[in-house]
């Protein structure tokens, strides 16, 4: 019998990974039960440092050295044979339509463009108020504010999340992910930033495009999160200072901004302290305290200030610890 060449895949599905085998097998089980036919498409895992997970099946892993996500994204673009390419979190599952979808969405868009794909938190049997708030509001992601009524709509480069995005592969190799923005923080707002000017290439959103994020959050990695967010944002700014000036509206790395947050940390001090009371509460009440979603929304606007002043100290602390060195 003559050898017959593969299929050129039509879209290649990306997934960066590092130390996470139970929920990459989730991900995975779940591409493997697509509609889009078999050949069609294309998964290839790339492990960021350690060793490679021990799953079989018809996808691709590759280990690497480890150096963050945005390494680890390049390797996989290499890596991929697809027209376009479908960036995943491995803490995510995929609904059955998912890569289809992606894949007709990009065609039908008419010009090259990111898609970005609806990403829900899960919903937990012992769901709780705070599992709610990050839910529902504007916690983590912006999606509680995004609808698809107007679907020539460019939602810009603050809403290109890496968790379920797709764009022409052609894009990923011209613009590559920095390398030095090496944490989950940013470094797809950066690339998408040098994207939309570079190729004029807007953000769609496709909530068709579905995919169930299973990452829980507990109120210390959140508080964590914010202040780990402040130390990136004196990196992004030294990557990419016209990107962190729209991202953040103005230049963070300004001594004039820093000794304002310094001060502002020490006047929100007091207020602050039970905001952390109030915040950590919420994980040992149920979901349904909250029957109106409009209490959600209330909830978020009374601990927005808990979220500044982390990112604030986070942001002091790296430009304090940058004079240092």
């Amino acid at each position: 019998m003559p050898n017959r060449t593969p299929p050129t895949p039509e879209i290649s599905v990306l997934v960066p990974t590092r130390d996470r085998p139970e929920a990459l097998a989730r991900l995975l089980g779940s591409l493997d039960r697509q509609t889009l036919g078999n050949g069609r498409f294309e998964v290839i895992v790339g492990v960021d440092g350690g060793p490679a997970p021990d799953l079989s099946g018809p996808w691709r892993v590759e280990t690497f050295e480890h150096r963050g996500p945005a390494a680890t994204r390049n390797r996989l673009v290499d890596l991929a044979r697809g027209e376009h390419v479908l960036f995943l979190n491995d803490d995510v599952s995929a609904h059955p339509e998912l890569v289809k979808t992606h894949l007709r969405e990009q065609r039908a868009s008419g010009r090259p463009s990111m898609i970005l794909g609806e990403a829900p938190f899960d919903v937990h049997a012992d769901d709780r108020l705070f599992d709610r708030l990050v839910r529902e509001s504007s916690m983590v992601f912006f999606y509680d504010r995004m609808s698809d009524e107007d679907p020539h709509r460019d939602w810009g480069f603050r809403h290109a999340w890496t968790l379920n995005l797709s764009v022409p592969a052609s894009l990923v190799r011209e613009h590559g992910f920095n390398e030095s923005l090496d944490r989950a923080m940013y470094e797809d707002l950066e690339w998408a930033w040098r994207v939309q000017r570079s190729a004029g290439a807007p953000v769609l959103y496709r909530p068709g495009a579905r995919v169930t994020h299973h990452h829980r959050y507990e109120p210390r990695d959140y508080l964590a999160r914010e202040r780990e967010l402040g130390r990136q944002a004196v990196r992004l700014t030294h990557a990419n200072q016209a990107c962190a000036h729209d991202v953040f509206g103005r230049d963070v790395n300004d001594p004039a901004f820093i000794d304002e947050c310094r001060r502002r940390i020490e006047h929100d001090a007091a207020q602050v302290e039970p905001l952390i009371d109030s915040f950590r509460a919420l994980a040992d009440m149920p979901a349904s305290a909250a029957g109106d979603p409009r209490l959600v929304r209330v909830l978020y606007e009374h601990h927005l200030p808990l979220k500044r002043h982390l990112w604030r100290h986070g942001l002091v602390e790296a430009a304090w610890s940058q004079a240092a060195a």
